[in-house]
């Protein structure tokens, strides 16, 4: 059943984990954005109502989330995990409400929009209560894309990601800082939140290992992919590797088209594409990292070259700050394009 209930041009809005890295970046980014709603409501676990968070020049106190929280609440932006989507979803849904969900419960469900609002805008409009953020690696990989798909098909994607360290949550990002200054000092190095050592190392394991030898952050690229461009016959070749950085993922992307396109018109078209800010200037070290766009909203394209070795072959070079557009700002644009147009 198609959803029928019109959205106000003032929603309520919930952030649904918002003690969480991902639902304070939520927090920030409604702000940033001036997002009209009537109301803020900031939703967490039990252990964390009460607390304070700052917001919109002042602070706003977390409740606890249960099943009553919802009522009258128009927009639910998740941040909270799959289990805790997958056990308030419809709750949400009786509520008239429509969950933004960032975590991975309902990416690829049948009748569930997977949306990249660059991209695939149109889709949000397809859901029955729920819109899925999609994976962080793949809203980098597709925002670069959609410019150059417009020009000609993809056929073959082939990535390397190179994802920092708070892909995997606060533990993770101290785990990181923990493990550098023990292997300075020369001490023996903690790992918990990661499989192997994380400082000064490369680990190329994200998520759990599938019968076919690729991970599931791997295959959630190719899938995703596919779904957002709702074309099937996108290939994609992934390999996923966390790396000692911080903030912002990388990406090295290789592309091949069914027909011809030069660097020139790549370029054109990258400058003109929504979301995407071309930093491409090799003879002067201009190409985008990590350590200098933590924070920011685009995803930034450098070292555009040809691919000699394939018919129509593109190579470039990706980063994207992954808790902003990889995860919140995506989410607040979804929740953007569905108010209503003036």
């Amino acid at each position: 059943m198609a959803w029928t209930k019109e959205m106000p041009a003032n929603p309520v809005v919930a952030v649904c984990g918002a003690t969480g890295a991902v639902g304070r970046e939520f927090l920030k980014v409604l702000e940033q954005r001036k997002f009209p709603a009537s109301k803020f409501i900031a939703l967490a676990s039990s252990r964390s109502a009460g607390k304070k968070l700052p917001f919109n020049g002042g602070e706003i106190e977390v409740q606890e989330m249960t099943p009553e929280s919802f009522e009258g609440v128009d927009i639910a932006l998740f941040s909270a995990g799959s289990s805790v989507s997958k056990e308030m979803r419809q709750y949400v849904v009786d509520a008239g409400a429509v969950m933004i969900d960032n975590s991975s419960a309902f990416r690829m469900e049948e009748g569930v929009p997977l949306v990249v609002p660059e991209v695939n805008p149109q889709d949000a409009f397809k859901h029955n209560g729920v819109i899925a953020n999609p994976n962080c690696s793949t809203i980098e990989m597709v925002v670069a894309m959609k410019p150059l798909n417009d020009i000609s098909k993809i056929k073959r994607v082939v990535v390397s990601t190179y994802q920092a360290a708070s892909g995997a949550g606060a533990k993770a990002m101290k785990e990181l800082y923990d493990q550098t200054r023990q292997f300075l000092d020369g001490e023996e190095l903690t790992i918990s939140a990661f499989t192997d050592q994380i400082a000064f190392n490369t680990i190329p394991h994200i998520d759990v290992f599938l019968d076919d030898d690729y991970t599931k952050e791997e295959w959630k690229m190719v899938v995703e992919t596919k779904k957002i461009f709702g074309d099937s016959t996108i290939e994609v070749s992934p390999t996923c590797v966390r790396v000692p950085v911080l903030r912002c993922h990388a990406e090295s992307v290789n592309l091949e088209f069914e027909d011809e396109i030069s660097i020139e018109d790549a370029r054109k078209a990258l400058e003109n594409g929504q979301g995407v800010t071309v930093m491409d200037d090799p003879a002067n070290n201009v190409y985008p990292m990590p350590g200098l766009l933590a924070g920011s909203d685009d995803v930034y394209v450098g070292r555009l070259r040809k691919d000699p070795t394939v018919a129509h072959g593109i190579n470039m070079w990706l980063v994207m700050d992954q808790i902003r557009k990889g995860a919140a700002l995506n989410a607040v644009q979804i929740a953007e394009t569905l108010l209503p147009k003036a």
